[in-house]
């Protein structure tokens, strides 16, 4: 079994924030005793200037960025487990988080402290310099919902549904949040779509990269569930669940998994909605990948060039630039070769906070020679095309909506 519970590897604790970083406003021009603060709105075509990643230059206002690869667990879900006798159930780890075992013989351990506290999230995430809306994705516990029995699994995905809803409520405009079903049972999975979208106001359902220890997400019987998808208009979050190379990837402290298992998981999970035929029968299908699409840009050239058994129309490349993934990347040569496979328009940041630190990742992505347009389009634009992320209703008269006029000095 493998464990991820040593959180030092990926990321650097909540708390470390400049002390000197502070909020102001503003009056005079650049060089006087204080600098005047521009306008910026909360609105896709907010004004733009010359900035990095950071925005850090002389007399910048705070730029928006949007996460698209963020992680938040809601407790209640947990507790909900601990307090079962039977299996699925869980304990609490000493690191904060909790170990689930969702049958006999099989215990995983889901996360550690900061993967619950979203306040706090959000304030770290704001310390980079930025102001920072992000999209809550589920992560490798997105598994549990579907290796469980149904009626379970539909249970807690509704709860686990309901709190993501709770949380774009108290952050309207800020947190925008996805979904599960249980992929188990294809009706039941159609349903808590069904009410995810449309009565809790979700914007996008998560799928594991398997369904259990054996079952696949290109199942025949699934197709009622990739139709109606396509048909709300909502993105597919594909990520890896730390289960189907359980075994060949074991050992020197996740070493093997983190550094190829979730990649393959990824990949194999997206091509196979390749081959089976899914984005051919499904061209408006919206599929955003984890991990800059793990493998896939690497080896679409192979790809291409043994696909004539899954007998389509058209190569497996065509398919897989349709796809949208993120900047998960730990070097700039990773995001370039993203960006140079599926297109500016096809890539939008993420960091996949809490496992690794914001400011890491961006300045990493300081690093890649982009123009000012594409730099907009990857840290911002893009997100809010792709998923349709909406505002809130602006605010009364007399009002202001949050994080206007707000500069870091």
């Amino acid at each position: 079994m493998i464990s991820f519970s040593d959180k030092s590897a990926f990321m650097y604790p909540l708390g470390r924030r400049r002390r000197s970083d502070r909020l102001r406003r503003t009056d005079r021009p650049p060089g006087s005793a204080k600098e005047i603060v521009m306008e910026y709105t909360d609105l896709p075509g907010a004004p733009m200037l010359p900035y990095n990643a950071r925005g850090r230059q002389s007399g910048s206002i705070v730029m928006r960025a949007i996460d698209s690869h963020f992680h938040w667990y809601p407790r209640s879900v947990f507790e909900e487990l601990c307090a079962r006798t039977g299996y699925p159930r869980a304990v609490p780890t000493a690191s904060g988080g909790y170990t689930v075992m969702p049958r006999e013989g099989v215990s995983r351990v889901d996360q550690w402290d900061e993967w619950f506290d979203l306040e706090a999230q959000l304030a770290h995430m704001d310390s980079t310099g930025r102001h920072f809306g992000v999209v809550c994705t589920l992560g490798p516990f997105g598994a549990y919902f579907s290796e469980v029995s149904a009626a379970h699994g539909l249970a807690a995905a509704q709860m686990w549904n309901e709190e993501m809803a709770g949380a774009q409520a108290r952050y309207p405009g800020r947190v925008w949040a996805s979904g599960v079903v249980p992929l188990q049972d294809t009706k039941m999975a159609v349903d808590e779509l069904e009410r995810m979208i449309g009565k809790l106001g979700l914007m996008g359902v998560n799928v594991p990269s398997s369904i259990g220890p054996k079952g696949h997400i290109d199942e025949a019987r699934l197709e009622p569930f990739y139709e109606r998808v396509e048909q709300l208009g909502v993105p597919i979050f594909l990520h890896p669940t730390d289960i189907a190379f359980d075994e060949i990837l074991a050992g020197y402290d996740g070493a093997l998994f983190n550094s190829l298992g979730r990649v393959i998981e990824v990949s194999v999970a997206a091509y196979r909605l390749v081959l089976s035929g899914i984005m051919e029968r499904h061209p408006d299908l919206k599929v955003f990948m984890s991990h800059t699409g793990g493998a896939l840009p690497y080896q679409a050239g192979r790809m291409d060039k043994n696909s004539k058994a899954a007998k389509l129309p058209k190569l497996p490349s065509t398919y897989l630039r349709r796809m949208y993934t993120d900047t998960v990347s730990p070097h700039a040569m990773g995001m370039k070769f993203a960006i140079d496979f599926y297109g500016v328009d096809h890539v939008l940041y993420g960091d996949d906070y809490p496992c690794w630190n914001p400011e890491t990742a961006l300045g990493i992505f300081d690093e890649l020679d982009l123009s000012q347009d594409d730099r907009h389009k990857i840290l911002y634009g893009n997100a809010r095309r792709v998923f349709k992320l909406r505002d809130p209703a602006p605010a009364a008269t007399g009002e202001r909506s949050p994080a206007v006029n707000l500069e870091i000095t």
